[in-house]
């Protein structure tokens, strides 16, 4: 009988690829598994995970609202009902699937899928991608059968037996790269010659790194230095007509082929989402961090920081990253020295084996 999993998360590609990473491994282990994911309505999984080749069904369900305005405080209120409304949903898709396992990746809609699968006596797995858990996965995990984690040191916030250190699931094109780059210059147009620095926001762009490197755009033109700019779909057109006669700059809404753009990079810039930062261990460039303030539990600066403190990645903070980016991007540039001895130490944290790891994990819960 052929095995069935849902997995459930999204919201953002830090959460989407790793979900399809498992999905993938999964289908390699039992080729002929049912994997339904999923998703909320509205977010950028219900696009990105039928392109891989799964289908998906969206609950209509958001997270809790950071700011103060009148309207995120109405919508907070609202929460609770539409977070029961998630879960009457998810009991419905999965009294239709029947699945052996429920596997969560994050995202705020994992949580009504989890815990109504639990209470319905169904196997649940968590893939904790942050060196510092969130409330909602402390309170899932009491229920789960395992919580696979990416860092050291969680049994403080999950049940120690039933925690286990596999990494996190990372897209198979990174983990051995072919040692002919030319496809990789080729893509983006670049002179292999050149010193190339990669700029990256996440899959949805970020304000500040974007709003940072426009503050420097003019001091680009004289710099012997190539860029390749991902702003997310939000913020290109905000940026587009500045960098026309940049010969230097390549820049795009979203870059597909994050495999070549590793392959190219001198020195990385990038939030310090937990998928990011699984890749840049395994690719094993020189980094600089900017983490993301609107988080929840600020869990962005804790990643950054693990490998700050071991001198593995340059952490800039937000509310400094627009008077101080260029400049740390200048020194590490010219400082060959720094640079091979931060690629040493983050390669140190790469567990390239994480996406097989969790498989064998869910594989111990539902059977050969």
């Amino acid at each position: 009988m052929s095995k069935r999993v849902i997995v459930s998360g999204g919201g953002t590609g830090g959460h989407i690829f790793p979900a399809i990473a498992i999905a993938n491994a999964v289908k390699e282990r039992w080729p002929d598994a049912e994997i339904l994911f999923v998703g909320a309505n509205g977010r950028m999984e219900m696009k990105r995970v039928p392109e891989a080749g799964y289908p998906i069904k969206g609950i209509d369900i958001y997270g809790l609202r950071r700011d103060l305005s009148f309207k995120s405080i109405v919508e907070n209120l609202k929460l609770p009902f539409r977070l029961q409304q998630g879960m009457g949903v998810a009991k419905q898709i999965i009294l239709e699937f029947q699945p052996d396992i429920v596997v969560g990746v994050g995202g705020y809609v994992s949580a009504p899928v989890l815990k109504k699968a639990a209470e319905m006596g169904i196997p649940t797995l968590i893939q904790e991608q942050n060196s510092y858990p969130g409330v909602t996965n402390r309170i899932l995990a009491k229920k789960a059968r395992c919580i696979c984690t990416a860092y050291d040191h969680l049994e403080s916030y999950f049940p120690k037996e039933k925690t286990v250190k596999t990494g996190n699931p990372v897209r198979k094109d990174i983990i051995n790269f072919p040692e002919d780059k030319t496809p990789a210059y080729a893509y983006f147009d670049l002179n292999p010659q050149k010193a190339t620095v990669a700029i990256v926001g996440g899959s949805l762009g970020a304000r500040t790194i974007n709003e940072s490197v426009r503050g420097f755009i003019d001091d680009l033109r004289d710099l012997d230095i190539q860029f390749i700019w991902q702003t997310g779909e939000y913020y290109f057109n905000n940026y587009k007509e500045m960098v026309k006669n940049l010969p230097n700059m390549r820049m795009m809404p979203f870059v597909k082929r994050m495999d070549y753009l590793y392959q190219v990079a001198d020195v990385i810039v990038s939030r310090a989402g937990a998928l990011s930062i699984s890749e840049l261990c395994i690719v094993g460039k020189p980094c600089i961090l900017i983490p993301s303030p609107n988080v929840a539990e600020d869990h962005q600066t804790k990643n950054a920081r693990v490998l700050s403190d071991a001198g593995a990645a340059v952490l800039v903070p937000d509310a400094v990253a627009r008077e101080k980016l260029k400049y740390e991007i200048w020194e590490l540039v010219e400082n060959r020295q720094k640079c091979e001895s931060m690629s040493r130490n983050i390669r140190q944290f790469a567990l390239p084996e994480a996406t097989q790891s969790i498989v064998r994990e869910i594989e111990k819960i539902i059977g050969a």
